[in-house]
């Protein structure tokens, strides 16, 4: 790169070539084997700007992406820790190995201890805590999501109210 920015090879007209083709600058700077900085400062000093509103779009599709996630995970969690509780109603298998002839023994109690229920209770009711709160981030990734969507559409109606068909058609 030349001092005041701009590419003087072969290289700058490839950058310029696939910026005229509308790759963005991370791409043209993996393509080029150049860093990003490299790119940004080229793109300058040729006064040229990237468009950047195809990385918003992609941040808010990433966005919902997570959002959507979170709840999924969040639905897992209430299933394990209603498993866990729906598991304290029945009876509670003890058993053991060990001892100098390493055996293996077993009993069969009416009802788990009270430590055992005290740990998955203490475990369902993180669960439900960790849970609750992941569905409270997800509103406003979900809410996010109804907007994202509502632009697209009114991005298409504007695109197709603005479309001319031509002559020939």
């Amino acid at each position: 790169m030349a001092a005041d920015g701009t590419f003087r090879t072969k290289r700058g007209h490839e950058a310029r070539t696939l910026f005229d083709e509308g790759l963005g600058c991370n791409a043209i700077a993996k393509k080029l084997d150049v860093g990003v900085a490299t790119i940004s400062r080229w793109a300058v000093a040729e006064g040229l700007k990237f468009d950047r509103s195809q990385t918003a779009l992609a941040v808010r599709a990433h966005t919902v992406d997570l959002a959507e996630a979170r709840v999924m995970l969040a639905q897992k969690m209430a299933v394990v820790a209603s498993e866990m509780l729906d598991k304290l109603d029945g009876t509670y298998l003890v058993y053991n190995f060990g001892g100098k002839d390493n055996d293996y023994s077993e009993h069969i109690l009416d009802e788990p201890p009270v430590e055992v229920v005290r740990n998955v209770v203490t475990t369902a009711g993180i669960a439900f805590d960790k849970a609750t709160k992941v569905l409270e981030k997800s509103v406003d990734g979900l809410t996010g999501a109804h907007s994202l969507l509502d632009a697209l559409a009114n991005g298409f109606r504007s695109a197709a109210d603005d479309y001319e068909t031509p002559a020939d058609e």
